[in-house]
């Protein structure tokens, strides 16, 4: 008879050894290094310590993500399918704000189709079609991902358990309603101080960035989570992420959609 070994303990030390990571911008080794008991319900019970904790400091949960939903992401880290984290309040910046670069470990930037829901949703069974009628409005995103796994040396449990890779978020206030556009065809350049540093079109992120908020509504309807009406959902990059570059500037344009941006003020920079 195989025993059954509780590491309740040990996730729990993991979760702070992560949470000190990202409050001290020093990375840690990868977690699944060494710990063949480390897996996905795990590594998203990682996670969930540490959405906890942030709410219990006063942060709230305004939505979700969806990650490595893009064949060009996927391949970047070395994965073969979606994960999910929490959107919560500290993390979200409004468009054309500026950020210290030294907040971060090692950034990278996306371009993603942010949702607005003015519905619940909550799986199984959700559809496209169930998510464009749930939907208020999308509008042009970025997302800044960060590592708090030393030198973005990941499996799929690292990046589920660091919250999914996140670090900020940053939405337009530019809105269109998803059904006057085919999201598939939805096309996105990122520029870097004006130079283009990566392209896109919404058909990359699971063949319709509306099939990627269906895997999340099904995925965590089955835990017993819903997708509540005011959340919004990132459904997941159009390209691969493009490292961050202090002093730099952001911009993703999205026909039919509109641009979003953000700025990395380097250290010593004046505001």
């Amino acid at each position: 008879m195989t025993e059954t070994v509780d590491h309740t303990l040990e996730l729990d030390e993991l979760a702070a050894a992560l949470e000190g990571a990202e409050r001290t911008r020093r990375p840690i080794d990868q977690l699944s290094a060494g710990r063949p008991w480390l897996g996905p319900v795990e590594a998203y019970g990682i996670q969930e310590r540490l959405v906890a904790a942030r709410i219990s400091q006063g942060e709230t949960l305004l939505g979700w993500k969806v990650g490595l939903t893009s064949a060009a992401m996927q391949q970047q880290l070395g994965v073969d399918q979606p994960d999910y984290g929490a959107i919560l309040s500290d993390w979200v910046v409004a468009d054309g704000s500026e950020l210290p670069v030294d907040a971060f470990i090692a950034p990278r930037v996306e371009a993603e189709i942010c949702f607005r829901l003015a519905r619940p949703l909550r799986g199984p069974g959700v559809t496209v079609a169930d998510v464009l009628a749930a939907t208020e409005s999308v509008s042009p995103a970025l997302e800044i991902i960060d590592s708090r796994i030393r030198d973005w040396k990941l499996t799929l449990v690292d990046t589920i358990a660091d919250m999914a890779s996140s670090a900020r978020i940053v939405v337009s206030e530019e809105r269109v309603s998803p059904r006057d556009l085919d999201l598939r065809a939805v096309t996105v350049d990122m520029t870097r101080d004006g130079e283009t540093v990566a392209s896109g079109i919404g058909a990359a992120c699971l063949g319709d960035p509306a099939a990627a908020v269906a895997w999340a509504a099904n995925t965590l309807g089955a835990l017993g989570v819903t997708l509540q009406a005011g959340h919004i959902v990132m459904p997941g990059a159009l390209h691969a992420a493009a490292p961050v570059v202090a002093g730099s500037t952001f911009t993703a344009t999205f026909v039919g959609l509109g641009s979003v941006s953000i700025r990395f003020s380097a250290p010593g920079d004046k505001a």
